[in-house]
């Protein structure tokens, strides 16, 4: 494939862009439910302050932690419920359906304000999160099973950029509310509001891409499969590469089905060589969540401000620095350094750059706590704040895209619905639990809230990413020889006879009449 250069992928990069709009979704409206409850008529308008002025900070944390957490509660549900659906009527369709059920919750939350009151937010919050959890569990499947081995960590890794992007857009209008819109129920709805865009981009751009050769295959329809793999390949179906690529997913499917037979969704779990997978696909999520990065990107503004930017406004410009950082960290890492660095490496050396990263800044607020009602930042509040934008910088290089990339990388293509569907289930629930309790470790720790998640990061995340095997540059298909659910030497036997099947199918052969489907 390489005399077609730079474009060889365009129309795995198209779909991925397309897939990803939803993972915009993820990030906004992760991002957007801090910002949107620290605006001072948002506090005055459903009764977190009273009318001189006074926060009732109980109340506060409460009603800060229920916005922020109930989309991950209706997220982990979501993720559960996509994994039968996207079985049955396959990746693109089912995106389809999950992107009208989260709009369906955005404008829940966007009618909210007068008699509609904080129960419609709440409740738009559980839909949307339906949605996203559905997303979040099917678009990285669905990438992942289209891209070519090459270049997979790359274009999966998007994932993480698009997050990445989804979170500034929040900070930045939640910003642009506060610098221009000081009162009225806009406060609040045009943030929602916004979410119906990238939703739309998505359900539209859906309709212009094919569906899953891998998934295709697995419901025997093989020679559609080979089509949408030649599609996005940019070769003809006979190309001896699209070939050999193909007989490789046969193969595979053609193993699962012989030695699960009949096994039901027991074997997704139980089935050889599957029980780590979901094993380290539920640990390395529950460390990504209490690395601190989504306790820091959910309550960006409560935290700068904590660190000695008051002001909504002021937290709320460091919260978009910070939201920009993440962004262009996150793009270099998985467009530059991904497929070259290794996953292990990677994960290895962002854990401890955010584990000393913390240990700093939870030192520096111990011995210079920040004044109340300064001015402008003191010295120690623009070092702690430089200190996070780096520690963002550590996150984005490992921690932030690699999970999704390496859960997409090691299930089979019988079990990857579940795969992901568990991972991102588990990546909800334990988000659920972060955002929940973050508002009130960091009103009664402080300082020792960044002692905590800088101990979790070196000794938790950087020890596991010695543990887990590398994937990088190794085929989908592969990843059973590495988990011991096959042999090395039967699956290249496998491989061969595929070829050979496939490789019957030419013009002027004795069965070239016949369609793939009855050599399978």
């Amino acid at each position: 494939m390489s005399e077609l250069g730079l474009f060889q992928n365009i129309r795995v990069y198209w779909l991925a862009f397309v897939v990803y709009w939803g993972i915009v979704l993820f990030g906004y409206d992760t991002g957007v439910g801090g910002g949107v409850v620290s605006q001072d008529y948002f506090k005055s308008h459903f009764g977190i302050t009273d009318p001189a002025g006074n926060t009732d900070k109980k109340k506060s944390d409460n009603i800060n932690s229920n916005v922020v957490s109930v989309l991950q509660a209706g997220a982990f549900f979501g993720a559960l419920a996509s994994a039968p659906l996207s079985a049955a009527i396959g990746r693109k369709w089912s995106l389809l359906i999950w992107s009208v059920v989260f709009a369906v919750g955005a404008i829940l939350q966007t009618v909210a304000g007068g008699s509609r009151g904080l129960g419609y937010i709440y409740a738009g919050r559980v839909v949307a999160g339906l949605g996203i959890g559905a997303i979040s569990a099917v678009a990285p499947a669905f990438v992942s099973e289209c891209s070519p081995k090459e270049v997979r960590g790359r274009i999966t890794g998007l994932f993480q950029i698009m997050v990445a992007v989804g979170v500034m857009l929040s900070y930045f209008i939640n910003l642009g509310i506060s610098i221009h819109i000081k009162t009225g129920y806009a406060v609040w709805r045009i943030p929602f509001g916004f979410q119906l865009v990238p939703a739309g981009i998505m359900a539209f751009g859906l309709l212009t891409v094919k569906e899953s050769p891998r998934w295709l295959a697995s419901k025997d329809r093989v020679d559609e499969a080979l089509a949408n793999l030649a599609y996005l390949r940019r070769l003809s179906p006979d190309d001896h590469r699209v070939r050999a690529e193909f007989a490789e997913i046969e193969a595979a499917i053609a193993e699962e089905r012989e030695a699960r037979k009949g096994l039901g969704a027991k074997e997704a779990f139980l089935g050889k060589g599957n029980f780590i997978r979901f094993v380290i696909a539920v640990v390395i999520f529950l460390l990504q969540q209490w690395s601190g990065q989504n306790s820091v990107g959910y309550y960006a503004p409560q935290i700068f401000t904590s660190i000695g930017y008051s002001g909504t406004t002021n937290s709320l410009l460091a919260s978009g620095i910070y939201g920009i950082v993440k962004v262009v960290a996150t793009a270099l890492f998985v467009f530059f350094l991904v497929d070259s660095l290794g996953r292990k490496l990677s994960l290895f050396i962002s854990g401890m750059g955010m584990g000393i990263l913390f240990f700093i800044i939870g030192a520096l607020l111990k011995t210079f706590p920040p004044p109340k009602d300064a001015a402008s930042p003191p010295p120690a509040s623009k070092a702690m704040a430089a200190m996070l934008y780096i520690y963002v910088c550590f996150y984005s290089m490992g921690w932030g895209p690699l999970p999704w990339v390496y859960v997409a990388d090691i299930f089979p293509t019988r079990t990857r619905h579940y795969g992901l569907a568990a991972a991102s289930a588990s990546q909800w629930l334990f988000n659920f639990v972060v955002a929940k309790v973050t508002p009130t470790l960091e009103t009664n720790l402080g300082y020792k809230l960044f002692l905590m998640f800088g101990t979790i990061n070196i000794g938790g995340m950087a020890v596991f990413s010695l543990l887990i095997p590398e994937t990088k540059g190794r085929s989908l298909e592969e990843m059973d020889i590495i988990f011991g659910a096959v042999q090395e030497d039967k699956r290249r036997a496998d491989i061969a006879a595929q070829e050979r099947v496939l490789g019957n199918d030419v013009p002027g052969s004795p069965s070239s009449g016949r369609s793939l489907d009855q050599k399978v």
